[in-house]
């Protein structure tokens, strides 16, 4: 018998279809954190003509994308390595650098730290504390020594959606660089915020070459499905290295049209920040209301505690509705939840659901 992947993550949509006999378009999906507009116009269009070019091989440099992306981060297109999600960046930067030991915070998103075990790496977590609002401050310093050869930290974070000072990446790659210690910054969630140009530090990258950037297309672009993601760094060995680590044709002909596409869609992204900042206000009152503790989020997305003893994933999969238990985070257990923030119809269904079960 195939063996099915354990997977850890929200999304999976398929499973939970499959165990409640039900359709999986039927389900409500609050687990995964992808712009509830939906693929734009443009890139649907986009995605169109490119079928007229699926018998082509791609292009195995990204050029139009790179050259796209470019402008629209205003970084060097030198600096830019497209990926097959940001998934696929982080897998190629771990097994070319083969790092013996690494700092990673806790919580955060899983994928660090199964990268770095597939290549033997010893893990030391950075917990974050709850009584700090799982904010991330200067004490990680602590952490990382002579010895440290990567760290991994997610900007904002996920599943908190904290987001960490500007000011307090820089003292972390400050210290980074004496100790020799790349720092993987994943802003992949950093399109979401609206004042992200005081956040991102993308700015940096010419400064400090010991840091690498995650983005990807899957959340603020919703082509989650599409699979298309990108790393940056002004370390030419990095991005050579990460360049040799891998398949050659990586990213589709497909995913790089949409791409390129997507990222002149300016007014879709405006109208898309506003209305998730206007269903954001209306899920943390809500939330509120319900006596559930909640952890201020910046992104699209909210981490809140339930205290009562009650599955609450199970319960409202039983409405049709899919959360994010966080039992499988490393510093969270089983009455923490995380849901993403949806269309206004949906968000409150959820609210029904969660004031009957409560």
């Amino acid at each position: 018998m195939i063996k099915i992947k354990n997977y850890t993550h929200g999304a999976d949509i398929y499973t939970t279809a499959i165990e409640l006999d039900i359709s999986e378009n039927s389900i409500i999906d609050f687990s995964s954190n992808i712009n509830p507009y939906g693929l734009s116009e443009g890139v649907k269009a986009a995605i169109i003509e490119s079928l007229e070019y699926a018998d082509r091989y791609p292009d195995v440099n990204c050029r139009a994308l790179s050259e796209a992306l470019s402008e629209f981060e205003n970084v060097q297109k030198d600096y830019i390595f497209c990926s097959n999600g940001a998934e696929e960046s982080i897998y190629r930067i771990v097994n070319f650098l083969k790092p013996k030991n690494a700092v990673v915070i806790a919580p955060t998103f899983s994928e660090y730290e199964h990268a770095l075990e597939a290549v033997g790496c010893k893990i030391k977590y950075h917990y974050l504390k709850e009584e700090n609002d799982f904010i991330l401050d200067e004490d990680i310093l602590d952490d990382i020594t002579q010895k440290t050869d990567i760290l991994f930290i997610c900007n904002p974070n996920n599943p908190t959606g904290q987001l960490t000072e500007k000011k307090i990446i820089e003292k972390i790659l400050a210290h980074c660089e004496k100790m020799d210690t790349i720092v993987v910054i994943d802003e992949c969630f950093m399109d979401f915020v609206s004042d992200n140009e005081d956040y991102s530090v993308k700015n940096l990258l010419g400064i400090y070459s010991n840091l690498v950037i995650l983005k990807a297309f899957t959340k603020i672009f919703a082509m989650a499905g599409i699979r298309l993601g990108y790393c940056m760094s002004s370390n030419i060995r990095i991005m050579d290295g990460i360049k040799e680590t891998g398949p050659v044709w990586n990213v589709s002909t497909i995913a790089q049209a949409a791409g390129v596409a997507a990222v002149k869609e300016t007014e879709y992204l405006k109208e898309s920040l506003e209305y998730i900042d206007e269903q954001r206000k209306y899920l943390l009152d809500k939330l509120d209301i319900l006596g559930l503790k909640v952890y201020s989020p910046s992104a699209n997305y909210i981490l809140f505690k339930c205290t009562k003893d009650i599955d609450l994933k199970y319960e409202l999969l039983q409405y049709g509705i899919m959360i994010r238990s966080c039992a499988n985070f490393e510093g969270l257990d089983d009455s923490y939840y995380r849901i993403a923030v949806k269309k206004e119809e949906d968000n409150k269904l959820l609210f029904r659901a969660l004031k009957n079960i409560l």
